[in-house]
């Protein structure tokens, strides 16, 4: 089994954590993480992969072990998340490579396919929105409102997200068996959303998730432009990004491969050892 290393590097001023597996000279695989996680939702994963693979998963500013800066301090984005990671990328010479992008992480996902979309070799989806029909109605709806206008009735409403009933319920809602989701997933979030001025930067990032919407048309253009092999492996019980959002994907993406499993949001924690099957299977075919 291939070891895990902890590492840091300083981008653009701020201190980026990533864990990195595998060897050096294989395809190269990043796993972009979601709200309210980090890196750690993949330690199980790696070395599921690293056998085979060169995988980065970074921790997103403001986000696990990398720096976090206020939201006075640094003006948080989507935008910034992604350049961010591409500088990481650039620093550890990596000029092409397959994304996984969760939650947050698709959104960092697709920018830097946009930008540069030479160097991604395949797109795994898991439970990463890149279509408006991924959309359920009951979660977003006081997001919907938070992002038209930002006042104290749905600032208050948008901050339910960061309490641990809420991180809990995004762990455990879907799952058939909640007894194999380990509880140290919901508590070790809920201790880093908690840390002091993080709120007020999950705030800014809930808001500016408003502007990922007008890239999904760019996003299917580039799908269908760029027959980037795509992979979507979902949990069809997921109450934020429903599984219309996995079968969108057939819609622009070539040969797109649709797996719903019975999960719901952290597919990883309830069904690692398939979702692990159908990615392997995938980059086997993809990146061989």
């Amino acid at each position: 089994m291939h070891s895990t290393y902890y590492r840091y590097a300083d981008i653009d001023g701020q201190q980026l954590f990533y864990r990195e597996a595998g060897p050096a000279d294989a395809p190269a695989l990043v796993l972009l993480h979601g709200f309210p996680a980090s890196s750690f939702m993949f330690r199980n994963l790696i070395p599921l992969l690293a056998d085979r693979y060169h995988v980065i998963a970074p921790d997103h500013l403001g986000f696990g072990l990398s720096s976090a800066p206020s939201a006075d301090e640094f003006d948080y984005s989507f935008s910034a998340l992604a350049g961010l990671t591409a500088g990481l990328l650039v620093h550890l010479g990596l000029t092409r490579y397959a994304i996984y992008v969760h939650d947050y992480g698709a959104p960092v996902g697709w920018r830097l396919a946009l930008a540069r979309p030479g160097a991604i070799s395949a797109i795994i989806t898991q439970n990463g929105n890149g279509y408006e029909a991924g959309f359920t109605r009951d979660f977003w709806k006081p997001v919907r409102e938070y992002w038209q206008d930002q006042n104290h009735r749905t600032e208050a409403a948008v901050r339910q997200a960061l309490t641990l009933d809420a991180i809990r319920w995004q762990y455990l809602h879907g799952v058939p068996d909640q007894s194999l989701v380990s509880p140290d997933t919901w508590n070790h979030d809920y201790a880093q959303v908690s840390r002091p001025g993080n709120d007020l930067v999950q705030l800014r990032l809930l808001g500016d998730y408003a502007t990922n919407l007008p890239l999904y048309p760019k996003l299917h253009g580039y799908l269908r432009a760029s027959r980037v092999p795509v992979l979507a492996v979902w949990g069809r019980n997921d109450e934020i990004f429903g599984p219309a959002g996995a079968l969108a994907f057939a819609d622009d993406a070539p040969g797109a491969e649709i797996c719903l499993l019975n999960g719901g949001h952290f597919l990883l924690e309830s069904h690692l050892d398939a979702a692990a099957g159908y990615i392997r299977r995938f980059l086997e075919r993809t990146l061989s």
